[in-house]
């Protein structure tokens, strides 16, 4: 479930708004867009592989809001690390990582 937009990283380009199937962000005039209808998401992370800021946090296993802020997901070096290991490098095109290569070979 979408859990974050970081007011620090957005720069309220909107791609999130955009590439979001369930239409979960509202766009915002002159803001950051925010999180309209958080319960609508379905955690297919579009919105945090397309950001280019690694503004966004969703929570891969949750169901209901886990309290997540951003100093911790700072400190965790979180932002942007979906997007990271399924290969995803910006001006380039996405190059799977060795761990998803492996679950590939095994399907």
């Amino acid at each position: 479930m979408i859990e974050v937009i970081s007011e620090n990283r957005c720069t309220g380009c909107n791609i999130c708004v955009n590439v979001c199937p369930t239409n979960v962000f509202e766009a915002v005039p002159d803001g950051i867009p925010v999180i309209a209808r958080q319960d609508d998401c379905q955690t297919c992370f579009m919105c945090e592989v397309y950001c280019p800021d690694d503004a966004l946090y969703v929570a891969p296993q949750a169901t209901e809001l886990t309290g997540v802020t951003v100093a911790e997901l700072e400190a965790r070096d979180v932002f942007g690390s979906y997007r990271k290991s399924i290969g995803w490098v910006r001006g380039g095109r996405p190059r799977p990582t060795h761990e998803v290569m492996k679950r590939l070979e095994h399907h």
